[in-house]
């Protein structure tokens, strides 16, 4: 006999067993007794729709076996909200399963519909994250789940400090850049349909509010968002110095990369920093070679036969010396310029 057929509190719930294809199944999963004895119980208790203590407490059990269960934490969040159980109180036992399964997304995709039951940020709730961050800085689910949190109570102006210690920590975090972009361009977002929205339908690259301050759009289209140019600027200045002290650290090339794309100025606008990370003339001083990437679109736009002669340079010392792990492609990029691609 099995935990739950022993026990006096289930003795008037019969268990429904799983189906895997009559008595000689062709492919029949082999789950521990004591997983299918919970299982045939849970399948009872969701057949008579049962929401109760006893039904949490095998929940629980059931998690602890198969934290992935996606149906099994989808009853449990409907029996919490039916017997109104304290939801600070499952944030704590949430807390222990998360940090012994750090990427279990259901997990995460609970807590997020718990959370959004809660009225107020708890204040243990960026601690917490805090160690998960400690446990894995680059953690997906973690990270989606504070973009969710960061909107969904509004800490837009409390995260940014945040960001930057953790970029001091390690300036190569590609997920707290990712989560700086979310905070400061993301604000007026619409989270709904995943788009800008449209404010005051202005397809303008800048406008004067009634304050008389005037603000930067940016976007593409009508569905532009006001951006503080002084806010642009402190942007672009924080990649640049991240740049200088480690040139070789893709993540601020490209947040600098969507910076000035998304504030409608080309890429040449910072031509002459990039030159001074890599010359093309002088190939023993590149010092980095996403410096070459970003030149050899600056030399392209330029149009004229000299500024493509100085794409193609760029692009064959990536192919050749700086990065030949991707050859194909730096090739690749060449013949669009019109120029002979460098052998193998």
């Amino acid at each position: 006999m099995g935990i739950y057929a022993d026990s006096e509190e289930w003795a008037d719930l019969v268990p429904i067993p799983q189906d895997d294809g009559g008595l000689n199944p062709l492919a029949a999963i082999a789950y521990t007794e004591d997983y299918s004895e919970a299982m045939s119980y849970l399948r009872a208790v969701m057949a008579s729709n049962e929401k109760s203590q006893r039904v949490l407490e095998l929940t629980k059990d059931i998690i602890k076996m198969n934290p992935a269960h996606y149906t099994v934490w989808l009853y449990r969040a409907s029996v919490l909200l039916f017997l109104q159980s304290d939801l600070l109180i499952e944030l704590e036992w949430l807390n222990q399963i998360s940090l012994k399964h750090l990427k279990n997304y259901q997990i995460w995709h609970h807590r997020q519909f718990i959370m959004s039951k809660i009225a107020t940020l708890p204040p243990s709730e960026i601690a917490f994250l805090a160690r998960m961050f400690d446990q894995d800085a680059k953690n997906y689910h973690v990270w989606s789940y504070r973009h969710w949190l960061v909107r969904h109570f509004s800490l837009w102006d409390s995260e940014l400090p945040y960001i930057e210690s953790l970029l001091v920590e390690d300036v190569r975090n590609n997920s707290a850049w990712n989560h700086r972009w979310f905070v400061v361009f993301c604000r007026d977002t619409d989270p709904a349909v995943h788009t800008i929205q449209d404010l005051n339908n202005e397809s303008t690259a800048g406008s004067t509010a009634a304050t008389g301050e005037e603000t930067e759009a940016v976007g593409t289209g009508n569905n532009k968002i006001k951006v503080d140019p002084a806010i642009i600027e402190r942007e672009i200045e924080y990649a640049k110095e991240a740049i200088r002290a480690a040139p070789q650290n893709q993540s601020p090339w490209n947040y600098l990369r969507g910076v000035l794309r998304n504030q409608g100025q080309g890429l040449e606008a910072l031509k002459d920093f990039a030159e001074g990370f890599a010359d093309v003339s002088r190939e023993d001083e590149v010092r980095s070679s996403y410096a070459l990437d970003f030149l050899a679109d600056v030399y392209a736009a330029e149009g004229e036969e000299q500024g493509r002669e100085r794409a193609a340079a760029a692009l064959d010392l990536l192919a050749q010396r700086f990065d030949p792990i991707r050859r194909n492609y730096w090739n690749y990029r060449r013949e669009l310029l019109g120029a002979a691609s460098v052998k193998a």
